[in-house]
């Protein structure tokens, strides 16, 4: 049994190894890796996004040991070396301890414990969503993508301190649109031809105006350190919906490089705004119809068992319900008349072996069927 300093010492070797991960961000091609983490758990802590990139930069799907028995019905590999993040340690507070720290909250945040989750890759059993299956193909359409765009700017322009507009291209200088601190206003090229880079562009102005407005407390950053986080934020979130980022610059990653406190900063700001930035787009897609339901891992249904496939019927029922888009419907349709087509073979199947089996048993008779049915 390790002892208390062991403990703390592989505690504290845990975040030191995170934090040698997150300096050598000054490449420009480790910081995308970075943000691809980002991107997928972006609904982890900053601390907890650092840990699993620098643990494990390939990880696409992490949960705790018995949650992948429990949820996925799969078991972790033998051998296989989990990522360790952290869980808060949270203690209720006596009446006493509230006014020795004036404070009125009940619960506090005493430390934390690093407990073992694993990706998906160290793991086996039956299929599930890769990362591959989140993507939104339905984006790849660029109409999809400029109604996307349409909804964002229209959702931005709701709200009582921010306004966007556009111009033509030709008045912009050779840029594709910029934020104006003074007025809170977006300006957006709207003869832009490239829908995916019209909507990159918002994205990326719009993360000015939360990071870098008038009102913020980051307003006075260098303007290479806000370019940069600006356009990490729109890496982001196109990479939430499923575009290609590959050639996407990130700016001068390097100034950031001088100072620990800097990068831990300037990547929590950049979580903070990427995190409203999805479930802004997610929200949107959602309304729109364009946020693929998330797809059965494609099963060969005679291999299903009987509580799969009754399963998968019901979840299928239910996304045929919420579906908005005539062809996602019509699609989703026709998977339900698969699997009804498969319960009811396996119900015929069943009954055949039954009656083989108890003889005894009078059939009902043909000619009454018949009569039934008329």
């Amino acid at each position: 049994m390790p002892s208390k300093a062991d403990v703390k010492a592989w505690k504290a070797q845990l975040v030191a190894q995170a934090e040698q991960q997150i300096l050598k961000l000054t490449d420009s091609g480790q910081f995308k890796k970075y943000l691809n983490t980002l991107a997928k758990f972006h609904h982890y802590s900053a601390r907890n996004i650092d840990l699993i990139y620098a643990q494990n930069p390939q990880a696409t799907q992490v949960a705790g040991f018995k949650q992948w028995q429990t949820d996925f019905n799969r078991t972790v590999n033998k051998g296989a070396k989990s990522i360790r993040i952290a869980a808060p340690i949270i203690k209720k507070l006596t009446p006493a301890e509230q006014k020795r720290l004036d404070t009125t909250d009940e619960r506090v945040i005493v430390g934390y414990r690093y407990l073992p989750i694993f990706d998906v890759a160290q793991t086996s059993g039956d299929p599930v969503l890769s990362a591959k299956d989140f993507v939104k193909e339905n984006l790849a359409d660029h109409q999809n993508v400029t109604s996307l765009y349409n909804a964002f700017k229209d959702y931005l322009n709701q709200q009582p301190d921010l306004k966007v507009s556009e111009v033509p291209l030709a008045t912009l200088n050779g840029a594709k649109g910029y934020f104006q601190p003074s007025t809170n206003e977006i300006v957006i090229g709207g003869d832009e031809p490239d829908n995916a880079l019209k909507l990159k562009t918002l994205y990326h102005e719009y993360a000015h105006s939360q990071l870098h407005g008038l009102k913020s407390a980051f307003k006075d950053r260098p303007r290479a350190y806000q370019e940069t986080q600006a356009e990490a934020v729109a890496y982001v979130a196109m990479q939430n919906i499923g575009v290609d980022t590959s050639n996407y610059s990130l700016g001068y990653v390097a100034t950031w490089a001088k100072d620990t406190a800097v990068i831990h900063s300037a990547l929590s700001e950049i979580q903070q705004v990427s995190n409203k930035v999805i479930e802004l787009s997610d929200g949107l897609t959602k309304q729109l119809g364009l946020q693929e339901a998330q797809k059965e891992p494609e099963h060969d249904l005679k291999k299903l068992s009987a509580h799969d496939l009754n399963k998968s019927y019901q979840g299928l029922q239910q996304q045929v319900q919420q579906a908005t888009n005539p062809q996602q419907k019509s699609e989703l349709k026709n998977k339900l008349n698969d699997v009804h087509h498969e319960i009811s073979n396996r119900t015929q199947k069943q009954l055949k072996v039954f009656a083989e089996k108890n003889p005894g048993i009078k059939q009902p008779d043909t000619e009454y069927n018949q009569s039934l049915k008329r």
